[in-house]
């Protein structure tokens, strides 16, 4: 049962499970799966392999809560903050800095921005801002400030909560990670543009889950498991038609017959 932890991380989860070792506490983190339709596929990343978290691993579009993220500045359109945190089970304050952290992570990584000059339209193209998502990237820019500067609302209600997932309490690096889901705008488009990523490519749900299968590529399990509920999908309105209960989600860690293991099963 579960994924075996040898060396030095299975004796980390020996001295965990006993009490001897506090984990490290998971930061709030946000995630993005990006869909586009005819067929329904996902956009991918994978992760340079010089990177401390996940390396070499394709993941969806997504990173850490910036201490700015939060702010009140932020001019809003959709379910508001306080709605977003009774979705997602949270603070009203850390809802607003997640669903943030999830629209700006989504443009750094992507170059989709889920914002518009109104609060019902939506920037058509986002090819001359690469200066101010890079100026994000190093944080030498707030989101907020971006948003502003360029006249933007931020279109919450293009985004669907999705999952949310802790990392095991063995890693060094953890996140509290929300999962949400939306559609590549039209107009826009994706690039390589990420500072964290090496590749790009857009997939079918199956076809990812095959190449994973086969050893060709890389995932985590939060990865896997919402790639196999995607393939369960035909067009991204099923998508967001799916009544969708979030259950929070925390590998841990057990020890079997001696063994240390890491038990995905939730």
């Amino acid at each position: 049962m579960g994924i075996p932890l040898p060396g030095e991380f299975g004796e980390r989860a020996r001295a965990i499970l006993a009490g001897r070792l506090a984990p490290v506490a998971a930061r709030d983190a946000a995630t993005v799966i990006v869909l586009r339709d005819d067929p329904l596929e996902v956009y991918l990343l994978r992760r340079k392999a010089t990177m401390a978290f996940a390396a070499g691993a394709y993941v969806f579009p997504g990173g850490s809560v910036d201490p700015r993220d939060d702010s009140h500045a932020v001019a809003w359109a959709g379910p508001s903050p306080a709605e977003w945190g009774e979705l997602l089970r949270a603070e009203e304050k850390t809802a607003r800095g997640l669903v943030c952290a999830a629209v700006r992570e989504t443009f750094e990584e992507s170059g989709v921005l889920l914002a518009g000059p109104t609060e019902d339209t939506i920037a058509a193209d986002t090819t001359g801002w690469d200066a101010e998502r890079e100026a994000l990237i190093d944080r030498s820019l707030s989101f907020v400030d971006f948003l502003n500067g360029k006249g933007l609302v931020l279109r919450s209600d293009l985004l669907k909560p999705w999952g949310h997932w802790i990392t095991p309490e063995v890693e060094y690096r953890r996140f509290d990670t929300r999962f949400f889901v939306a559609a590549l705008p039209y107009g826009q488009r994706t690039r390589d543009v990420g500072g964290e990523a090496d590749s790009v490519a857009w997939m079918r749900p199956q076809e990812a889950l095959d190449l994973a299968k086969s050893g060709e590529i890389a995932m985590l399990p939060p990865t896997l498991h919402t790639l196999r509920e995607m393939a369960g999908f035909e067009a991204i309105a099923a998508v967001f038609a799916n009544d969708r209960k979030i259950v929070t989600v925390m590998p841990r860690v057990v020890e079997v017959d001696g063994e240390m293991r890491l038990d995905v099963s939730g």
